[in-house]
């Protein structure tokens, strides 16, 4: 099955009866949302660069995909290594298959605007959680020097030479920072990306950037300062684990009533889950190997939105949802990244949870979405016993939520749509049930 497929066509479904305590140990995978990117930051160099703490995931094997079509050699050096190597750019653009599979060929053309001077890349696509357009990438591309035709399924992009601009984005998106950066550090001249995104996973890729030769400042102004140089090297980079999959198990811990130690968590990287986790009625302890969590008390209500970083970020909201629906009280969760990522709990509502939406802004300052009539708050109360059904994933974060409900609920549940997890969670089922998790998996057809 090639990864495109495993996009749209579900292996198995997920069987799970709830009520079991998660307990023991999990390790946490590196985090998808830098190694991807940093695979495509590989293109920058004919020479070969080394990443490690890769997981093994569909997202890494769409990657794959992608670079081997350009003509760039890929090889697993180990279960999780992987070595890329862009000698030689073969193809200028990306097949169209890749339309719609996920949003890394649009990070792309930078890359190959300085290596082959053009590109021909897919329009992206990803979960369903509201729009996502790309003008802010294909702005900044123009303002650098790119000539850019859009076409219905593509983007046709071509330059004679990049050159440093100061561009300000309108809204600190992580995607559009990231595209800018993989395009200026070899442009003519500096660029200064104001209002930059500034989330751990980019840090980690400038990071890995820095190595290759690369000149960037992350100034304290959410100001990214990028000195373009004339060449990259090659490199050997270990990416850091993954924020949201650590979040994703720590809400299971508190959950269920168990406790689990989260393998290379990082506690950094969590500052803001945790003190929600607490309020909650979760606790965390420090490790040698990462950190612990557990609950702590009974469950009460809180309130929270979700933001930019260093703020809440959106990919906990689900499951910090779903554990709120355990909790006693009424909580609010006033969602500001993204416009439409309540549509999950309609589902859970069907399991017996009790949750309001709202287009109002609530529990805090109005955000960008503010008298748009989009329902981007939700109102929770609880506790709630939910009973096992047949739920079907929509989109990777709201699928760890739904795994988590099938896990608190009465009886079994059924769940389809697992080609949206695992495009994210390395080898959820067995990771799980080594926790003490009812789980089993179902043959599709």
């Amino acid at each position: 099955m090639t990864g495109t497929d495993a996009m749209t066509t579900d292996r198995h479904l997920y069987r799970i009866t709830g009520g079991a305590p998660l307990k023991g140990e999990v390790p946490v995978s590196g985090a998808k949302n830098a190694v991807t990117k940093q695979m495509v930051a590989a293109l920058l160099t004919e020479e070969p660069v080394t990443i490690a703490n890769v997981p093994r995931i569909v997202e890494v094997d769409l990657v794959v995909g992608m670079l081997r079509q350009l003509g760039v050699d890929v090889d697993w050096t180990g279960d999780h290594e992987i070595r890329v190597e862009a000698g030689a750019i073969a193809d200028s653009g990306l097949a169209e298959r890749y339309t719609g599979a996920n949003r890394i060929p649009i990070l792309m053309m930078g890359p190959l605007l300085h290596r082959v001077r053009e590109a021909v890349i897919p329009l992206p696509g990803g979960c369903q959680i509201g729009k996502r357009p790309i003008d802010y990438h294909l702005d900044a591309l123009r303002q650098m020097g790119a000539e850019v035709t859009e076409q219905p399924t593509a983007v046709h992009v071509k330059t004679t030479g990049l050159v440093g601009a100061h561009i300000t984005l309108a809204f600190p998106s992580v995607g559009a920072t990231e595209n800018i950066v993989l395009a200026a550090v070899l442009a003519r001249g500096t660029t200064v990306i104001h209002n930059a995104a500034v989330e751990p996973e980019i840090i980690d890729t400038i990071l890995m950037l820095q190595k290759m030769g690369a000149l960037i400042e992350v100034q304290t102004d959410r100001r990214i300062v990028i000195e373009g140089v004339r060449r990259l090297t090659g490199t050997t980079h270990s990416a850091i684990t993954d924020r949201v999959e650590a979040a994703s198990f720590a809400a299971a811990a508190v959950a269920t009533g168990g406790s689990l130690e989260v393998i290379g968590a990082r506690q950094a990287d969590l500052t803001g889950l945790i003190n929600t986790l607490h309020r909650i009625g979760g606790g965390f302890a420090e490790t040698s190997r990462g950190l612990t969590f557990y609950r702590a008390r009974d469950l009460t209500a809180t309130s929270f939105r979700t933001d930019v970083h260093p703020g809440l970020l959106t990919d906990w909201q689900q499951p910090l949802v779903l554990l709120l629906t355990q909790a006693a009280g009424t909580s609010v969760v006033h969602e500001t990244i993204y416009e439409d990522r309540f549509g999950y709990t309609l589902q859970l509502r069907e399991m017996g949870a009790r949750i309001e939406l709202s287009t109002a802004c609530l529990g805090g300052d109005a955000c960008r979405f503010a008298n748009r009539d989009h329902a981007h708050s939700a109102v929770i109360s609880g506790p709630t016993p939910l009973s096992g059904r047949e739920l079907e994933i929509p989109d990777l974060r709201a699928g760890f939520a739904f795994v988590l409900a099938a896990l608190v609920a009465d009886g079994t549940s059924t769940i389809s749509g697992t080609r949206y997890l695992e495009r994210g969670y390395e080898d959820p089922v067995s990771r799980l049930t080594a926790m003490g998790g009812q789980v089993d998996t179902v043959p599709v057809g």
